[in-house]
């Protein structure tokens, strides 16, 4: 593929994954593909399973074709409409909080392994400059 000779594979995903999926705070005026709102509180969104796995199984197809038969597929085998836009949409703010998510993951050790480091040199030292003991300077004027 490359000059260099080298080959690029992805890893095949797992099909023997099994997802739990669970309600979720509805934040917005539509109810997002994959959900639907629970008949005691208007506020919660109960999950479709059926639809959420056709969602990623559609994910993967979005490697190969457009967004506009993907959705189409994802409309057909559901029986629930959704828009190519709607399919980007939702697709796109779910790398963004992923990506998200993992920068976060990442700042935290690197924020942890920062602390541990400073608490160690507080540790060792007070200020900038070192303090001699007490006991040391009695001795030498009694000397």
């Amino acid at each position: 593929m490359s000059r260099l000779g080298k080959v690029w594979q992805l890893p095949a995903p797992r099909e023997d994954e099994e997802f739990e999926w669970r309600s979720v705070v509805r934040v917005g005026r539509q109810v997002p593909f994959g959900y639907s709102q629970d008949p005691n509180d208007v506020d919660i969104l109960r999950p479709i399973s059926n639809e959420l796995e056709l969602l990623e199984e559609a994910k993967k197809y979005l490697k190969q074709y457009s967004y506009r038969d993907v959705s189409a597929w994802l409309s057909e085998q559901s029986g629930r409409y959704i828009s190519h836009v709607g399919l980007m949409k939702r697709v796109k703010i779910e790398r963004k909080r992923k990506r998200e998510a993992s920068i976060q993951r990442h700042l935290a050790e690197k924020y942890k392994a920062a602390l541990e480091k400073a608490k160690k040199l507080e540790e060792e030292r007070l200020g900038g400059r070192d303090l001699k003991s007490n006991t040391d300077n009695l001795h030498q004027r009694v000397a």
